[in-house]
C-alpha cells in the first residue's frame, strides 16, 4: 500500500514542471510543447522588425513564423497604424536590425492594408526606410502583395527618384539596377515621374531607353566606358576618374588586386566586408602585403564609417565567421586568412553598439546552448546560429561590467571557457565546440542558488522554446529572491521572432528585449539600474 501525502506533489504555484502551465497564470502553450508567457503584439512587432522570420525556428517553419508575425503586424496596424510606421522608421533609421527587409515588409503592409491616413503616412516614410535601390525593389515586391498600383503608390515611387540629388540619383540607378524581378526601368515606366531638372531628365532617359544622352551625369558616362574597357590600365583610370564601385566593373576584371586597390576608396563598409574573401583570393589581402591589409583594416575600424553606414554588429560577426572559415558558404573559392583582418572585425563589432555605461551591479549572463539554439539561424545568415550570435551579443555586457559571471546552460550548466580577454574569434571557436541538450531556462537561477552566487540581475539569451525542467524560470527566480533577500531582476533576450517569453509581463522586475537589437545592451543596462 502506498503511503505519504500524494496531494503535496500534484499541484502548486511555487514549483511547476515547464511542460505544464503555472496554475493561475496567463501562460500559453509554446511551439516546443511546453508553456511560456505570451508577448503582446507590439513586442512581437519589435522582434519581427529586428530578427525577421527568415529560416523559421527550430519548432516552426519559415512560412508559419512569417504568417504569425504578419498577423501580429496587421493587428498593430489596425490598432494604431501611425505608431507602427513610427516604430518601423525608428528601428530602420537607427540600424538596429541586421537586415532591413522586415521593416520594408511591415511598411508595405501599412501602405496596403492600413486606413487612408496610415497608407499615406507609410508612402511618405518610404525614403526613410528604403534608402537605397535594393530596398526600393524589395518594397515594391512586398507592397504588391497587399495593393495595386494606384496614384498614391505611383507618386511615392516617382518621388523616391525625384527627391535625390543629381549625384545620388546617378549612383542609385547605376549601382542598384535590378532586384526581385524589378528594375529601375520598370519602376520609372510605372510611376511616370516628371523630372525636376535637365540632369534628372537625362538620367531617366538613360534608364528607360538605354541611350546615353550627351552631358549625362559623369558616373553614368564612366559606367558606359567601363563596359567596353579593353585593358586593366584603362579600367583603373576610369575607376579613379569617375568613382566607380564593384557593381560597375566588368566581370573579367573583378578579381584583380590592382582593381580592388583602386576600388577601395569608393566602397561603402558593407561592400568592403562582403568582399573580404574576394580580396584575399585575388591576392590584394595577404599576409605581409601591408598596404592592402592596413588600408582595409583602417576602413573596417573607422567608427564614424560604421555609424554612417548602419552596418549592424551581427553583419560584422557574420563577416568574421565567413572570412575566418577561409572559403565560401558552399566550400568553393578558398583564401588565406589574414589575422589582422579578423582582429579589425573584432574591434568593429563592438564599435557597432551604442555606448553602454556599466551598471555596477552583480550580473549573471546566461547563454542557452540547447539544441534549438544550435539549429536556429540568425536573421537568415547561414553561418550564424542563435547560440553563436547570442554569445557575441553577451560579450558586450561581459566586457562592460565588473561584477559579472557568464555561464552556458541547456538541461544542465555547461562549462564555458570564456573571459573578458577572449576575442570574438575565440568566442566563435569555443561556442562551436560545446555540447548541447534540452532547454531548461531555470538553470541559471538554480545554479546561482546552489553556488550561493549573489546577483542583482539575470540576463538570459534564449529562444524561449521551453518544455523541459522541473520548475519554471519565473518560479526559480522568485525562490531565489526569497532565499537571498535580493529583488533580483530577469532580462530575457529573445533570439527568435516567436510570440513567447519566459519573462512574466506582470512582474515589473522582468523585461523582454529583442536579442539581436544593437541597442539591447544599452536597454538592459538602463533597466538594471532603474
Amino acid at each position: 500500500m502506498k503511503t505519504g501525502n500524494y496531494l503535496s506533489k500534484g499541484y502548486g504555484t511555487k514549483v511547476t514542471p515547464q511542460s505544464e502551465k503555472i496554475p493561475g497564470s496567463n501562460q500559453v502553450p509554446n511551439s516546443a510543447g511546453g508553456f511560456a508567457f505570451g508577448i503582446d503584439d507590439w513586442k512581437r512587432l519589435d522582434r519581427f522588425l529586428v530578427i525577421g522570420s527568415e529560416g523559421g525556428s527550430y519548432y516552426t517553419s519559415e512560412r508559419e513564423l512569417t504568417k504569425g508575425n504578419a498577423e501580429a503586424v496587421a493587428r498593430c496596424i489596425e490598432a494604431d497604424g501611425i505608431r507602427v510606421i513610427n516604430r518601423i522608421v525608428e528601428i530602420s533609421e537607427a540600424g538596429r536590425a541586421p537586415k532591413n527587409d522586415p521593416a520594408l515588409f511591415a511598411l508595405a503592409m501599412c501602405a496596403g492594408i492600413g486606413d487612408e491616413k496610415t497608407r499615406k503616412s507609410a508612402l511618405e516614410a518610404l525614403p526613410k526606410v528604403a534608402r537605397i535601390g535594393t530596398h526600393l525593389f524589395h518594397f515594391v515586391s512586398y507592397v504588391e502583395q497587399f495593393r495595386g498600383w494606384g496614384r498614391g503608390l505611383r507618386n511615392a515611387i516617382g518621388e523616391w527618384y525625384n527627391e535625390k540629388s543629381d549625384e545620388d540619383l546617378a549612383f542609385q540607378v547605376v549601382k542598384y539596377q535590378q532586384r526581385d524581378g524589378w528594375s529601375n526601368r520598370d519602376l520609372l515606366r510605372l510611376s511616370h515621374p516628371v523630372p525636376l531638372n535637365d540632369e534628372h531628365k537625362k538620367i531617366f532617359k538613360w534608364v528607360v531607353d538605354g541611350e546615353c544622352p550627351k552631358g549625362v551625369y559623369k558616373l553614368i558616362q564612366g559606367f558606359e566606358k567601363a563596359k567596353v574597357a579593353k585593358t586593366e590600365k584603362a579600367l583603373l583610370t576610369l575607376i579613379e576618374k569617375y568613382g566607380l564601385t564593384m557593381e560597375m566593373i566588368p566581370t573579367q576584371f573583378a578579381n584583380s588586386p590592382a582593381v580592388f586597390e583602386a576600388l577601395l576608396p569608393n566602397l561603402g563598409l558593407t561592400a568592403v566586408i562582403r568582399n573580404l574573401g574576394n580580396m584575399s583570393k585575388s591576392g590584394y589581402l595577404a599576409k605581409g602585403k601591408w598596404d592592402g591589409v592596413n588600408a582595409v583594416c583602417s576602413r573596417i575600424m573607422d567608427e564614424k564609417n560604421i555609424k554612417k553606414s548602419r552596418v549592424h554588429p551581427i553583419t560584422i560577426l557574420n563577416a568574421l565567421v565567413t572570412y575566418k572559415a577561409g572559403h565560401g558558404l558552399l566550400g568553393k573559392g578558398e583564401w588565406e586568412v589574414v589575422p589582422e583582418v579578423t582582429d579589425a572585425l573584432d574591434k568593429a563589432f563592438y564599435l557597432g553598439f551604442p555606448n553602454v555605461e556599466p551598471t555596477g551591479k552583480r550580473i549573471v549572463l546566461a547563454l542557452d546552448v540547447s539544441g534549438s539554439m544550435c539549429s536556429n539561424k540568425t536573421s537568415g545568415f547561414q553561418n550564424l546560429t542563435a547560440r553563436l550570435a547570442s554569445a557575441a551579443m553577451a560579450m558586450v555586457t561581459y566586457k562592460t561590467e565588473k561584477s559579472v559571471a557568464m555561464i552556458a546552460f541547456c538541461d544542465k550548466i555547461v562549462p564555458l571557457d570564456i573571459s573578458r580577454c577572449t576575442t570574438l574569434e575565440g568566442v566563435v571557436g569555443k561556442m562551436s565546440n560545446l555540447d548541447f541538450g534540452r532547454t531548461d531556462c531555470a538553470q541559471p537561477m538554480i545554479w546561482a542558488t546552489e553556488k550561493r552566487v549573489e546577483a542583482d540581475a539575470f540576463i538570459v539569451y534564449t529562444d524561449n522554446e521551453i518544455w523541459f525542467g522541473k520548475i519554471h524560470p519565473t518560479q526559480a527566480l522568485k525562490q531565489y529572491r526569497k532565499d537571498f533577500g535580493i529583488p533580483a531582476k530577469l532580462i530575457v533576450a529573445g533570439m527568435t521572432a516567436t510570440e513567447f517569453s519566459i519573462a512574466d509581463p506582470a512582474d515589473s522586475g522582468m523585461l523582454d528585449v529583442v536579442g539581436f537589437d544593437s541597442s539591447a545592451p544599452q536597454i538592459m543596462s538602463q533597466f538594471i539600474t532603474e
